[in-house]
């Protein structure tokens, strides 16, 4: 089936807890000792290793990894300016989630915002049969309310990098983030781990003040970025910085967590090795610059060719897509000695200035998979257009709009399916059938589109027009959980029926999935209610339907 969605070229205005077990097992085995994974050997996982095919087969760890996340107001200075934040565990970043790959990950989130409603989805994780802990509103819960607690299970199916946030209003971009580590084998070897590195965009005024702006005149100049919830602005705030040993090979593991910043990521001096997209293996190739947009992540190895010195790490926002009154000052600090704490003097690589993603051709899968095709053809236009003086966007001539207290699932759970325009949902009742989506803009405007519960394989990605001429890319595809829409292009993804439940396709823009820019996959509709813990999600929706009355709490939002 191919689902053809286009982006037609003037602008949208307009006035204006879950813990269900999975019914079905992935084939497994105890992890044993046929190998170590260790410094000269990343490649291998006791019994498994970098041919397992880990879409069917996943380690028996019989490990569950439990946390305790919470959510606050507060006030922090990252850059050194103030302001109002919406934190987990007081930090920013939250805590970094850690699992093996095959445990089963537990995390219990308090809400205790003193307003807002809130959610967790974990980026990335497939969710294989467990679509309720997906932690999306409107689509697989209600918001969790203030003072109740939802808790969210799922098994690591994967391995690799990728974060948590909130997936409710504008609260990711307002501090309700974290990164998730799933261990596991990699395609190439390093000596040690630096975990997580962050890359966010920011401003001096919360995200909810800004979308005003974004509904009202466009995408807003932001005010500075971070590096692992660091910066300068101006005298203020301090750098992010990391030591290195000379010869010492390290991994690291970047996140865009931006709201609306494309960045082209390097080290000055230093080569980086990539071994990973989002969470998809690759064959390792070399490059000393990274494009990376919002919501992805790429795991690379850097080697410390240098013996002394200071060196620049860099987050540059790309003025094509991107607006930073701090662009050239999102810097963070690599130091071969701690104690030396002069600013770098070294230089930028030179870099095109764009929004693209990585060539398709340097994407390459480690653990080969092909696409597969179908003959029927179903074509669904993706239009913007405007009216009035705020900002809307429309996937298929709609602008998504759903609500809170009323989530997908619970609508399937009562044997609805009689969908409104604006919950935009697409019916995919075949099991185990090749989609493809043909996503088209004539806008000079890129867009990060992100599927949830899936990998999906990368056919075409270019600029200009889609047509039946076009040449699908079907041997062993890039194959990730974001990949960017080209300004004035085309993306054409592809993926199998193979996960029952109700999926967010979107933009990760933050500012766009507000507006609307998104879409829901009702995949196997059948077969989802038997997924469903009714009295879990009952209880949520039951609590946040009392605290909405009782503080008059109005959706003023696409609801996701």
């Amino acid at each position: 089936m191919r689902l053809s969605l286009f982006l037609a070229s003037t602008l949208a205005w307009t006035i204006s807890g879950v813990t269900a077990a999975p019914s079905v097992t992935l084939p497994s085995k105890p992890l044993g000792k046929r190998c170590v994974n260790s410094a000269s050997d990343r490649s291998c996982w006791g019994d498994y290793d970098l041919s397992t095919n880990y879409y069917d087969e996943v380690p028996d760890t019989g490990v569950t990894r439990e946390y305790w996340l919470e959510l606050s107001n507060t006030t922090a200075a990252p850059d050194g300016v103030s302001r109002d934040v919406l934190l987990v565990n007081g930090t920013f970043p939250g805590p970094t989630l850690f699992a093996d790959w095959g445990d089963t990950v537990k995390v219990h989130v308090y809400n205790g915002l003193t307003n807002n409603g809130s959610s967790i989805h974990f980026h990335g994780i497939r969710q294989n049969y467990t679509n309720q802990n997906d932690g999306v509103v409107s689509v697989t819960q209600c918001p969790t309310a203030p003072g109740e607690t939802t808790t969210y299970e799922w098994r690591a199916t994967q391995y690799g990098s990728t974060w948590y946030h909130s997936h409710f209003a504008l609260q990711a971009w307002e501090g309700v983030l974290g990164g998730i580590i799933i261990n596991g084998p990699a395609t190439a070897n390093y000596d040690e781990d630096k975990g997580i590195m962050f890359l966010n965009d920011w401003t001096h005024e919360t995200a909810d003040a800004m979308y005003i702006q974004a509904e009202t005149s466009g995408p807003p100049t932001l005010d500075n970025g971070l590096i692992n919830g660091t910066n300068v602005y101006g005298s203020l705030g301090s750098r992010f910085n990391m030591t290195f040993t000379a010869g010492t090979s390290y991994r690291i593991r970047l996140v865009n967590g931006a709201i609306d910043t494309h960045f082209k990521f390097m080290i000055d001096n230093h080569n980086m090795t990539v071994i990973a997209t989002d969470l998809v293996p690759i064959v390792p190739y070399d490059t000393q610059v990274l494009s990376i947009g919002m919501g992805q992540r790429y795991d690379i190895i850097v080697t410390a060719s240098e013996t002394s010195g200071n060196f620049w790490i860099r987050a540059i926002p790309q003025t094509f897509c991107s607006d930073n009154d701090n662009s050239d000052n999102i810097k963070g600090i690599l130091m071969y000695d701690e104690t030396d704490t002069t600013d770098p003097t070294t230089s930028a690589y030179d870099y095109d200035d764009n929004c693209d993603d990585e060539d398709m051709t340097d994407l390459v899968p480690y653990y080969a998979m092909d696409a597969g095709s179908e003959a029927t053809e179903d074509d669904f236009a993706v239009t913007v257009g405007y009216s009035s003086n705020v900002f809307k966007w429309y996937m298929a001539g709609t602008t998504f709009a759903v609500e809170w207290d009323d989530p997908t699932l619970l609508q399937i759970w009562n044997n609805y399916s009689d969908w409104n325009t604006s919950q935009h949902v697409i019916q995919l009742d075949t099991a185990d059938e090749w989609v493809y989506f043909v996503i088209e803009t004539t806008t000079a405007v890129p867009h990060p589109i992100h599927l949830h519960g899936h990998d999906f394989y990368v056919l075409a990605q270019a600029e200009g027009t889609f047509s039946s001429s076009t040449t699908l890319t079907t041997t062993n595809p890039p194959r990730r959980d974001v990949a960017m829409l080209p300004a004035s292009g085309y993306l054409v993804i592809g993926f199998i029926t193979d996960n029952p439940g109700a999926w967010l396709l979107h933009c990760h823009i933050g500012w766009h999935t507000s507006e609307g820019f998104a879409l829901q996959l009702v995949e196997r509709y059948s077969e989802i209610s038997a997924l469903i813990d009714y009295d879990t999600m009952n209880s949520t929706c039951s609590a946040y339907d009392a605290y909405a009355t009782a503080n008059d709490v109005v959706e003023d939002d696409s609801g996701v």
